[in-house]
């Protein structure tokens, strides 16, 4: 009766030693309800990545768009979603939710 269950239980044991858990800080949490008063500060920067990424945990989102001149977006209004208007040039021109 002995014997099925330490095969088991091994094989048990090395797929939870493969399982990885992030570092803490690694996810960062978000409410999922945009503010998008909290990244005002980002109007005039360039839209890159990391302000994009800076930008959409500020607000609290869940989901971030750039939305460039002349761009067809949807028009779905989304509680989760940033949106970050930029010029030709790349910088932001306006942040809002929706």
């Amino acid at each position: 009766m002995t014997r099925p269950i330490l095969p088991l239980t091994v094989l048990l044991l090395s797929i939870a030693a493969c399982s990885t858990v992030p570092p803490p800080g690694a996810v960062e949490q978000v409410s999922g309800v945009c503010n998008a008063e909290a990244a005002r500060w980002a109007i005039g920067k360039a839209a890159t990545s990391d302000i994009v990424e800076d930008a959409r945990l500020a607000t609290q989102s869940r989901d971030v768009r750039v939305i460039e001149p002349g761009q067809a977006v949807t028009l779905d209004y989304r509680v989760d979603r940033l949106n970050i208007d930029v010029n030709e040039r790349g910088a932001i021109t306006g942040v809002r939710c929706g």
